[in-house]
């Protein structure tokens, strides 16, 4: 098996596990998000559905000098509100949120890595 193999078998891997906290995500602290009347705007935009679960995750894991950045753009709308979020969840919410993001990032940065390092023949 070639180390290329071996690195997307590994993101692969960090995917799954991924995906399973996405929906453990969404089904456990946005689910509980949507029905409060409080926090149910201030999701974020949603562009496809459960777009809104990446965005309270994101939130959710921000740095606070990077939330503060994304709050004085022009764009600010689009990301979820960060102390609406943080005073309406609990620990167990913030941390389950803060591993999925950690799970997806890395695995998808590290496919992304990959594929263009592939591009370039470092693996032939």
């Amino acid at each position: 098996m070639s180390l290329f193999s071996q690195l997307l078998g590994i993101a692969a891997l960090g995917g799954f596990f991924a995906c399973i906290l996405f929906v453990a995500f969404g089904q456990i602290t946005v689910r509980k998000l949507r029905k409060n009347p409080a926090t149910k705007e201030r999701l974020g935009v949603e562009f496809t559905s459960g777009w809104d679960i990446l965005n309270v995750a994101g939130a959710l894991s921000t740095p606070k000098w990077l939330r503060d950045k994304f709050n004085q753009s022009s764009l600010s709308f689009m990301v979820a509100d960060y102390q609406a979020l943080y005073e309406n969840t609990n620990r167990f919410d913030r941390v389950l949120g803060r591993i999925f993001w950690f799970f997806y990032i890395t695995s998808v940065t590290l496919m992304i890595l990959l594929m263009i390092v592939n591009a370039f023949g470092f693996f032939d």
